[in-house]
């Protein structure tokens, strides 16, 4: 199982939103990115990932499911954009800020600190224990 992270404005999609969608899911649309589209592409059914709400949140939120690999994305007919499905899991206990993210020294190489723009992320089996512990769900 691989691990990732997904980054919404809750203006546009919330977590709320995602977890009113149940176990349908729903598609990880919108993303214009190449290198976002091609984690995308490297996703396997099962796979799980950290929710986060940017702007003023900043901070994961949830935990998400990938319940659909790459397929075309339904709001464009440029078929070089493809999306994953995902639903949601459960909401983290506690959510972890960006600022706590950047403050942990075993954090400083995630692509969260790093590539903090990029909409869909990898995150290291290492760097999910560390979150999930921050979370309160060790």
């Amino acid at each position: 199982m691989a691990y990732w992270l997904f980054k919404s404005e809750p203006s546009t999609w919330s977590w709320d939103q995602q977890v009113a969608k149940g176990d349908a899911g729903e598609e990880w649309d919108g993303v214009r990115n190449y290198q976002a589209r091609n984690f995308m592409r490297e996703m396997s059914k099962g796979d799980q990932g950290f929710f986060y709400h940017s702007q003023k949140e900043r901070a994961i939120v949830g935990i998400v499911e990938v319940i659909a690999e790459a397929h075309a994305d339904s709001t464009t007919d440029d078929d070089r954009w493809e999306c994953v499905d995902i639903k949601a899991i459960k909401a983290v206990k506690t959510p972890v800020t960006l600022d706590q993210v950047k403050a942990e020294p075993r954090l400083s190489e995630m692509a969260l600190v790093r590539s903090a723009r990029l909409s869909v992320q990898p995150v290291t089996a290492e760097e999910w224990r560390i979150i999930r512990e921050m979370a309160g769900m060790s």
